[in-house]
């Protein structure tokens, strides 16, 4: 009976984990022309390495706050970087003149906010976070 018990919760766990690693979403305006991005596009638009989307519209991205577990995640999937790395990048970036960080907002509600009232602005939130207001543009898994 334990072994099944213990069984039971190892598997809720992991189930756990995979159901929150799906719910991240990258986030464009409700009135953008974007319907979809690749994962290194967003990177690229995110890393301050492009500034514009696909369609040549101005692309500007908003960062969760640092330290927020979705921020990390984010980085982790969608750029392949640890918080660590993230902060030497920007640190190079800013100390060359090459680039600056992303605006920050305080959670998925500011963030989704700061994305709905400007089609040129690009972000993610939890899946959950959803509205009408913004539109998914990538699945992060």
């Amino acid at each position: 009976m334990i072994n099944k018990l213990l069984l039971a919760a190892l598997l809720a766990g992991c189930l756990a984990g995979v159901a929150s690693a799906a719910d991240l979403v990258v986030i464009v305006s409700a009135r953008s022309p974007v319907t979809a991005l690749r994962a290194d596009q967003v990177a690229a638009i995110f890393l301050a390495q492009e500034n514009r989307f696909p369609d040549g519209g101005e692309a500007v991205a908003v960062d969760q706050a640092i330290g927020a577990p979705l921020r990390d995640e984010f980085y982790d999937r969608v750029a392949r970087r640890s918080p660590a790395l993230m902060k030497a990048y920007w640190t190079k970036m800013i100390f060359t003149g090459r680039g600056q960080p992303p605006r920050e907002a305080a959670g998925n509600a500011a963030v989704r906010k700061l994305v709905a009232d400007n089609p040129g602005l690009v972000g993610y939130i939890d899946r959950a976070a959803l509205d009408a207001t913004v539109k998914p543009v990538l699945v992060v898994h």
